[in-house]
């Protein structure tokens, strides 16, 4: 009989049900076992004292290899994949060795060229400092067309992932294009044949001396700091590629626009990457910079905790859910019309005038948007720790143009409430009335005087459930 062990996932995302079908299926192709799965549920761990476990079990996978699927919410301590996959039965802890490494985006370069690959290649990057024998995947869960052209800018990407070994999903590539490198030099003559950026704007380019020295120009200076992702991204991939196809000579950064002050006393990722790649910046002292011991931690004070678990038990347990999420931390959703569409949310009511200094042009978002489909109600929710619930309670004002743009625009026959979810503290009463919900840091799931009729269905289900078990 074929041995069987837990699946777990630790992620610091709101776990989406297609994501997880997507890995399953990856690891069963790898295992070359049979996986099959009947409408897939995502449900809290209740226990006899009906405390949430801060744990959640995916119903709804039988597989022969596979005993229970768990997902755990973590918090990274510095850029941290979405995904860590590890098979074993017991709950990971800092020594268990993931199977996956899993970094996961909706963003393709018809939106975005640097957001859709660079701006999470350093990820991988990173990751490899502590699980080197682990899978890396880069996983697109495409909500929108896939551009029929690829970008220049994402065949170098996604041909430097493949270069590092990272295996890409949810894409269609022509195998004719999506090559993995084999040289330096090839990369090199790749780079330098692809447009130049805008008039104005740092070329990120690449160039090799006689000396064996490598000069790679690219901004990393943004807002005033070293934060500028994407390049940062592009530069750590370009470099820890280079290693990888034996290149040991000076890997310089230049153009970069950064003082020395930018870098005093600070664990930045590019600077724990520069120094683990031996890159160097030009005109700076780069002294090594080490990683934390830690690559994650459970996740125990976010107010997403709440959140998170709001949006998984109404859409297991009720006929409601999400249009819109923005957990604190996650990647943003798109808005999700009436009609199915999945579009962007616009940053600005009128981008000009907030340029120019009106700050009241902002479009200021919930962090997650139910609804409920019987009741025809719009539930705009704003998560909070339990120390900020006025700080929460306060916010709700600030959504009349969300409401207005989108959530009266695409539902106009829909009504919209907006509450407070709370997660923390030790409290087990709720008093404000614009305070829905309450995750205590017991696990305790408290609900408000005037909670939406949605939250009262998915506790009171969630609950006959485990007693029904």
């Amino acid at each position: 009989m074929r041995e069987q062990k837990n699946l777990w996932f630790l992620t610091e995302e709101k776990p989406q049900e297609e994501v997880i079908r997507t890995i399953i299926e990856l690891f069963t192709k790898d295992k070359n076992c049979g996986v099959f799965s009947n409408n897939l549920r995502i449900v809290p761990l209740i226990n006899e004292d009906n405390k949430f476990e801060f744990t959640y079990q995916v119903l709804g996978i039988y597989c022969t290899a596979i005993d229970k699927i768990f997902i755990k919410t973590v918090s990274g301590t510095s850029s941290f994949v979405d995904y860590l996959i590890f098979y074993q039965n017991e709950e990971p802890t800092q020594e268990s060795i993931p199977l996956y490494a899993i970094e996961q985006t909706k963003t393709d370069d018809k939106e975005s060229r640097n957001t859709g690959v660079y701006q999470r290649c350093s990820k991988f990057v990173f990751v490899n400092h502590y699980y080197h024998t682990a899978k890396k995947v880069m996983l697109y869960s495409l909500q929108v067309e896939q551009k029929k052209e690829p970008t220049q800018t994402y065949i170098f990407g996604t041909r430097l992932l493949l270069t590092l070994g990272v295996l890409v999903l949810g894409k269609k590539l022509d195998p004719d294009i999506f090559t993995p490198f084999t040289s330096v030099d090839e990369i090199i003559e790749f780079k330098s044949a692809m447009h130049l950026a805008p008039k104005g704007n740092v070329p990120l380019t690449i160039s090799k001396s006689a000396e064996d020295k490598i000069r790679i120009s690219a901004r990393l200076l943004k807002e005033d700091s070293l934060a500028h992702d994407p390049n940062i991204g592009a530069v750590s991939l370009i470099a820890a590629v280079f290693r990888k196809l034996g290149y040991q000579g000076e890997i310089e950064i230049y153009n970069h626009a950064l003082e020395q002050r930018h870098l005093a006393g600070k664990r930045n990722k590019f600077l724990c990457i520069a120094s683990d790649l031996n890159m160097t910046l030009e005109g700076l002292l780069l002294t090594r910079v080490d990683f934390a011991e830690q690559y994650w931690h459970y996740e125990t004070k976010g107010e997403k905790l709440a959140t998170i678990f709001v949006h998984l038990i109404v859409e297991s347990f009720t006929s409601g859910y999400s249009i819109f999420d923005n957990h604190a931390g996650c990647e943003k959703s798109y808005f999700c019309t009436s009609d199915g569409q999945h579009i962007p949310l616009a940053k600005y009511t009128d981008r000009e005038k907030y340029k120019a200094g009106d700050k009241t042009k902002i479009v200021y978002i919930p962090d997650l948007v139910l609804i409920d489909p019987k009741g025809k109600i719009i539930i705009d929710i704003e998560g909070k720790k339990y120390q900020c619930k006025q700080n929460g309670i306060e916010e709700l004002k600030n959504y009349l143009a969300f409401d207005k743009f989108y959530n009266k625009k695409y539902y106009p026959t829909f009504s919209v409430t907006r509450t407070v979810v709370l997660y923390g503290g030790t409290n087990e009463r709720i008093e404000e009335v614009k305070i829905g919900f309450l995750l205590n840091s017991n696990g305790q799931m408290i609900l408000g005087i005037r909670a939406p009729e949605l939250f009262r269905q998915a506790i009171k289900n969630l609950r006959d459930y485990w007693q029904i078990r």
